[in-house]
């Protein structure tokens, strides 16, 4: 019985793998990334994602601080209303909250519209078309469902070890421990790693082409990046072994995208460039 159960298991765990993979190729044809048009693979639905960023946004919004600054909230409230507002998804239900931590030069995009934003970051941006930079990237991550899709593409990774653990099932413990081990670090240095690097310079294409629809000079993004390139000189790890692009490959993106950017931003209303410090 024990051999029969192996056996069935292995076929049933194929067949499932089958059955999943043909779902996926139903859902790449189904949902394409906005401005790139890049086929995506999403196996949540959106109020499922929506529900996830909900309840980790509450969860952050308990644990760290709130910036009771109100220039700051200001600001960063009025770049994100214009910038949402020409997105591809202006009726999310789009929230943004600045945490008082000048320690913490980062920013973050949640699904269904959750966006944070930490006030050491603002030194960076030092403008609020510096700071369109920063939200358009993040509504951009929002609209192109890109953490559904990370999400996604974890569930898949996980299948694919289940798969290998039960075509070794029978090997030697040692060799399946290096087999097991040698599949974890090249999924992750060639597959998730790589992948998330491009949703990254996707959301920057984006990002820069809502900041022109909103109004916010394009060429600002670059001045942005070789800011924060010179602010993170030297503490960035090898761009093989990093979720993000390098700030010069960021920068080099971005002015091949420009063009593309500056004739948005030459019929767009333009918006205010207000100081944020």
């Amino acid at each position: 019985m024990k051999n029969l159960t192996k056996k069935y298991f292995s076929k049933k765990a194929l067949s499932v793998l089958g059955i999943l993979f043909l779902f996926s190729a139903l859902v790449i044809a189904c949902y394409k990334a906005p401005v790139t048009g890049r086929n995506q693979l999403i196996l949540l639905s959106p109020s499922h994602e929506a529900q996830l960023g909900l309840e980790a946004f509450q969860q952050l919004s308990k644990e760290e601080k709130l910036s009771n600054n109100s220039s700051y909230n200001a600001s960063v409230n009025r770049v994100s209303s214009r910038i949402t507002k020409v997105s591809h998804s202006p009726n999310l239900n789009w929230e943004t909250k600045v945490f008082d931590e000048d320690k913490t030069v980062n920013a973050f995009a949640l699904p269904g519209g959750k966006i944070g934003v930490y006030t050491g970051i603002l030194k960076v941006a030092e403008t609020e078309a510096g700071l369109a930079t920063v939200i358009g990237h993040e509504v951009a991550h929002a609209t192109a469902r890109h953490g559904g899709e990370r999400v996604s593409a974890g569930i898949l990774a996980q299948m694919g070890q289940a798969a290998l653990q039960v075509a070794l099932r029978n090997g030697n413990p040692t060799a399946v421990n290096s087999v097991m081990q040698a599949y974890g670090v090249g999924v992750n240095v060639g597959a998730i790693l790589p992948f998330s690097r491009n949703q990254e310079s996707e959301a920057d294409r984006i990002g820069l082409i809502y900041m022109a629809k909103a109004g916010y000079d394009p060429r600002e993004a670059v001045k942005f990046w070789q800011r924060m390139n010179q602010f993170s000189k030297g503490q960035a790890p090898p761009e093989f072994l990093s979720t993000h692009p390098g700030h010069q490959t960021r920068v080099n993106n971005l002015n091949k995208w420009m063009p593309e950017a500056l004739e948005i931003y030459k019929k767009a209303k333009k918006a205010p460039n207000k100081k944020l410090l």
